[in-house]
């Protein structure tokens, strides 16, 4: 961890680390102006992304349909 001021020195990677690095790998809606530390943060602006991946597949999809 670089930025120690946030977190205490003993910190390490848990679970919820390792699953938003792979969903924001995954769907490359990465968060660019936010770094979120605690796991409860993470796991909510994953939802966030997906909900809105979500939205845009069903738009897209409804458009589709509609040109069809």
């Amino acid at each position: 961890m670089q930025h120690i001021e946030y977190t205490s020195a003993d910190w390490v990677p848990r679970f919820a680390d390792y699953l938003s690095l792979s969903f924001w790998t995954a769907t490359a809606f990465s968060p660019t102006d936010v770094s979120a530390i605690k796991g409860w943060a993470k796991l909510l602006m994953m939802t966030e992304a997906a909900v809105s991946l979500a939205i845009a597949v069903l738009v897209v999809a409804r458009a589709v349909n509609i040109l069809q």
